[in-house]
């Protein structure tokens, strides 16, 4: 077992992107963590051999002291090596940030998204660039030295040149981690009804591969690794908890909408219902996996990091597609692995679909 992710789905508002299982209710936060502890009581067994613990969202910067706290005390957080915190900029003033440190607390993933106001704003954000900054520098004043940034690109309006300024700044700020992500236009989201209606243009292929590319070599300058198609990290500072995801390692989740994976063919998912996991924390469903779904859940996976995936693993009969992709430079292959190139992350779903059975 790697680690444990306990999802935090309250939010003071809703961003125009987002899709993942979240509330506007607030005042459930007590209700929701007796839930969440009661689900972890009826998992303890489970739980053996966690290196780490990832709260996230929602926003779990909106959790007070006292239930972070509670959360911990009823996981083995005392062998955990990574405690990460995903935050909201507004919610990080000094005192709270200290009181993240005394509880365990060692690492904070903050969404700041852009340093552009407008983008912000368009994003449904309810920081702003001055805010952001001022979280990144309290929180390395408050003792966090392995702090995360995550940033967007490929915006409605958004330039070259205002994704260059978002990454100048950044990078004059004392971070360990950077993951950075092309805005997706989700179904059942603002943006997703928006597009469908015309009423939003997105970004084109060249602008988002432009932009990907200044961020590719503004990592490299500033002397982070890219270890994962979306992520960066100095030396050292590679995030532990989703390096897991990743490798397809076990892992256990908490809470609404959390899903968990037993490492070999099955995958847990927790009920996306606020109120109905109040009242039956643990309710959840399960899903066999076929030799197929672990074959191509291991190409999709593997591609997406910078080690790639062992040759002997890709099937026989995408040979033909590999060897394609080997010729024209999209894929390379090094001591018997194989890994996408700058060129090939630009069109890896295309290659990850090719190579999947």
């Amino acid at each position: 077992m790697a680690g444990i992710y306990i999802h935090i789905p309250f939010c003071k508002s809703r961003c125009q992107y987002c899709d993942f299982f979240s509330t506007t209710l607030p005042e459930r936060q007590t209700d929701y963590v007796d839930a969440l502890l009661q689900e972890a009581a009826q998992r303890r067994d489970e739980m053996q051999d966690i290196r780490t613990i990832y709260f996230g969202g929602g926003t779990p910067s909106l959790l007070t002291i006292d239930n972070i706290e509670r959360i911990l005390a009823a996981v083995p957080s005392d062998r955990a090596e990574e405690i990460t915190l995903e935050a909201n900029p507004g919610d990080l003033s000094a005192e709270h940030l200290r009181s993240l440190r005394r509880i365990g607390i060692n690492r904070l993933s903050i969404g700041i998204q852009s340093f552009n106001d407008r983008m912000l704003r368009l994003l449904g954000r309810r920081h702003n660039a001055a805010q952001a900054l001022e979280a990144l520098r309290t929180a390395a004043d408050a003792g966090f030295s392995n702090l995360s940034a995550d940033l967007m690109y490929g915006l409605p309006g958004q330039s070259p040149d205002d994704w260059a300024a978002d990454l100048g700044q950044i990078f004059r700020c004392d971070i360990q981690h950077l993951s950075c992500y092309c805005l997706s236009y989700e179904e059942n989201t603002p943006f997703g009804h928006m597009l469908a209606e015309g009423k939003i243009t997105p970004a084109d292929d060249e602008t988002e591969n432009r932009m990907y590319d200044l961020l590719c070599d503004h990592a490299a300058a500033n002397g982070m690794e890219h270890y994962e198609v979306s992520n960066f990290a100095k030396p050292g500072f590679r995030s532990r908890h989703n390096s897991a995801y990743w490798t397809r390692t076990p892992y256990i989740g908490l809470g609404a909408g959390a899903h968990s994976y037993d490492g070999h063919r099955q995958r847990r998912a927790n009920i996306c219902d606020l109120e109905q996991y109040i009242r039956t924390p643990g309710t959840h469903t399960c899903e066999q996996l076929t030799d197929t779904n672990l074959y191509n859940e291991r190409v999709m996976l593997a591609l997406r990091t910078a080690e790639g995936i062992a040759a002997e693993e890709i099937n026989p009969a995408c040979s033909p597609a590999l060897d394609n992709y080997l010729s024209r430079g999209l894929l390379r292959q090094s001591g018997g692995r194989i890994a996408a190139t700058r060129q090939g992350l630009h069109i890896l779903n295309r290659i990850i679909e090719d190579l999947m059975i």
